[in-house]
């Protein structure tokens, strides 16, 4: 008899007549699961039951066309779906494979075969991301057994441009179009993001009154956290109020209407834009994504708390927003100066090592240790009945009578 374990329940297979027969025990007690096995193996022997035959399973583009489209069309990761099957469908021996024939091996001949047309690791682990949830999504259907695991590529770079202030100025200057620069000036003041801003309506902005900030509210994202409210700064204010009374002061519809299938603009209204704004004002390239963290990283060097921060952006976790913070090294000089009350400038010494300790920290210090210093003589003078000195004798069989 052969059982296994998957997860929790306990899974038995055997041949029979040159058929393997694979069942789940539907249990997690071993012993059931070996009386299973047997009583299974009587019933064939009986003729009481058959083997039975092997259920069709998709070709990966045949689950994709009729399962996966269907599924992902109307959430907001379509457009990460819709590029991942794309670049997987482009390699043959995968698309033309039934979901239960592939493995881990099939992924990295994808990712090989991707690295040799000069495609960074990023974009291919996108793609084997996407090929990992829609092979979990297989297993949760029941269309096949389990999914198997699939390695990303390391060397992953991350998104870590932040656009300086005189990096904005050039490229919103340069914009060839007062859409692309209205879209890039909301962007780069509330850090939302672009998927977030294609779908935002009128509904959803509440303007300013007396001595209370206009804001936006965002009601979905990548993540229940994603739903927040955000101020609105005066260049935002400015920025969708003149669209606001350019559309004639409407209470319903998108704020960024397109010809589009969805009715907004999406990534690729301004893809053109962006590249000639680039290149008219010789700014380092960067995407519309970059102005997320160039918000983030701007509002965490203000000394925004990481709690708050966190509540901004959007993020279900302190850690996922670490991600979009990347303090200058000017901001660093600054904190540590203001650590150790010197002028920035003081911080490195070529060839000198300087601790940074003053004369605060220093009778900070002697203060610790004196009170640490008191502790421990409460801790050995004073005895239970309250007398001194404490002997091992008196310890817990004094009287206070």
């Amino acid at each position: 008899m052969s059982i296994y374990k998957r997860g929790k329940v306990y899974w038995y297979k055997f041949m029979w007549q040159g058929t393997p027969v694979r069942e789940s025990a539907k249990t997690g007690n071993d012993k059931t699961a070996r009386k299973i096995e047997a009583g299974h193996r009587t019933r064939l022997a009986e003729g009481l039951v058959g083997i039975r035959e092997k259920k069709m399973v998709p070709t990966f583009a045949e689950f994709c066309k009729e399962r996966i489209t269907p599924y992902a069309e109307p959430r907001t990761a379509w457009i990460w779906y819709r590029a991942g099957m794309r670049a997987l469908q482009k390699y043959a021996p995968l698309a033309g494979m039934s979901l239960d024939e592939i493995r881990g091996e099939h992924a990295a001949g994808f990712a090989s075969w991707r690295l040799s047309q000069e495609i960074v690791p990023g974009t291919i682990n996108s793609s084997l991301r996407v090929l990992r949830r829609i092979l979990r999504l297989a297993a949760d259907w029941g269309v096949i057994e389990v999914a198997p695991k699939i390695q990303l590529l390391a060397g992953e770079a991350r998104r870590e441009r932040v656009i300086t202030p005189e990096e904005e100025t050039a490229y919103l200057a340069a914009c060839p179009s007062e859409l692309l620069r209205s879209v890039a000036t909301v962007l780069f003041d509330t850090g939302l993001r672009p998927d977030e801003l294609h779908r935002m309506q009128w509904p959803e902005i509440t303007w300013p009154t007396t001595g209370r900030r206009g804001t936006i509210l965002v009601l979905t994202g990548k993540s229940p956290a994603a739903r927040r409210r955000i101020p609105m700064t005066p260049r935002v204010h400015g920025t969708l109020d003149m669209r606001w009374e350019a559309q004639g002061k409407p209470t319903q519809g998108w704020v960024w209407p397109a010809p589009t299938k969805t009715g907004h603009i999406n990534h690729s209204t301004v893809k053109k834009q962006h590249k000639k704004a680039l290149t008219d004002s010789k700014v380092a390239p960067f995407v519309l994504y970059s102005l997320r963290h160039t918000f983030l990283t701007r509002l965490g060097a203000s000394g925004c708390d990481v709690w708050t921060l966190m509540r901004i952006a959007g993020h279900s976790s302190i850690a996922m927003s670490m991600r979009y913070v990347h303090p200058h090294a000017d901001t660093i000089d600054r904190a540590f100066a203001a650590l150790t009350g010197e002028p920035a400038k003081t911080i490195a010494i070529p060839g000198r090592h300087k601790i940074g300790h003053n004369r605060r920290l220093g009778a900070r210090r002697v203060e610790r240790k004196i009170t640490r210093k008191v502790r421990e003589y409460r801790g050995i003078v004073v005895s239970a009945a309250g007398l001194e000195p404490a002997t091992h004798a008196l310890k817990g069989h004094c009287s206070t009578n």
